[in-house]
């Protein structure tokens, strides 16, 4: 799978120190160092990475959240093998017998004749690695332009259902839920805008689905998604646009609001977000 720089590092990090929590303080310095972030981005870092892996944030299989300390990475780790080669089914097999007996001695070749078979050898090979390396480079172009969303109008989005990552047992998830239908009713109010109704995206809630299968599946352009997390008396709602042709984010925000009215916190950051992507995607 493809993945960004900053996201393989954070891999990598989490990788090298397994079975061990990793506090956000050191992601930040590792994976982040000489940038001024916040801790937010290591919570979207380790959501996209989640959902990279098909891992489910409530039953890890490969990161696991320690809560109020950072990340523990769950899974086995291990040095790379690599695996035997299974043989050409276009080549005779031999029997052990064959491949046990000893190899007739035939005349000595001469110096300059092995010299000249070497070298046409030589030039066999590269020609053959050559031929390999472009048909390689070509499927791999052909695949990427087949992982964008054919017929998907340019001004297209699909609003994820909301990630509640609070500490506490999921005890925001209706309002990340609320916050999703929100976002779908103010995005769908932008003029020649298509976005595709609750009902769509709320059936990829909880399901670990690759990004080019959602686009392809709601014929989108672009995929909202985001996540909501308490502390205290405050919210904090993080939202970023991904281009879904090549898995890049476009556009990200993060809005703290104090946690009094939560119909009234909907509502602003939606009508918020739904500027800023009526921008970014024009």
């Amino acid at each position: 799978m493809r993945l960004e720089a900053r996201t393989m590092r954070l891999l990598l990090c989490l990788a090298q120190h397994a079975g061990e929590v990793v506090s956000i303080d050191d992601l930040l310095e590792e994976v982040w160092s000489g940038v001024v972030v916040t801790p937010d981005s290591v919570y979207q870092g380790v959501a996209s990475l989640r959902r990279l892996l098909g891992d489910d944030a409530k039953q890890p299989a490969y990161i696991a959240t320690v809560p109020r300390l950072g990340y523990r990475m769950v899974a086995t780790v291990g040095p790379w093998v690599d695996q035997p080669m299974a043989p050409n089914p276009g080549l005779p097999v031999l029997p052990e017998e064959a491949l046990a007996a000893p190899i007739a001695a035939g005349p000595t070749p001469h110096p300059r004749r092995s010299a000249a078979v070497l070298l046409v050898a030589i030039a066999a090979l590269s020609l053959g690695l050559t031929v390999a390396f472009l048909f390689h480079g070509n499927q791999t172009v052909n695949k990427h332009n087949a992982s964008a969303t054919p017929g998907a109008p340019p001004k297209s989005v699909a609003v994820l259902p909301f990630l509640d990552l609070t500490t506490q047992a999921m005890n925001e998830e209706y309002f990340a839920d609320g916050m999703t239908e929100e976002l779908i009713d103010k995005l769908s109010k932008i003029p020649g805008l298509r976005v595709p109704p609750p009902t769509s995206s709320f059936y990829f809630k909880g399901k670990q689905v690759k990004l080019a299968d959602i686009a392809k599946s709601l014929g989108v352009a672009y995929v909202l998604d985001g996540s909501v997390r308490k502390s205290d008396s405050t919210l904090r709602i993080a939202a970023r646009l991904i281009r879904t042709d090549d898995g890049y984010v476009i556009w990200s925000e993060t809005y703290d609001r104090p946690l009094d009215n939560k119909l009234t916190v909907q509502d602003n950051i939606a009508s918020e977000v739904a500027k800023a992507l009526s921008a970014s995607i024009n």
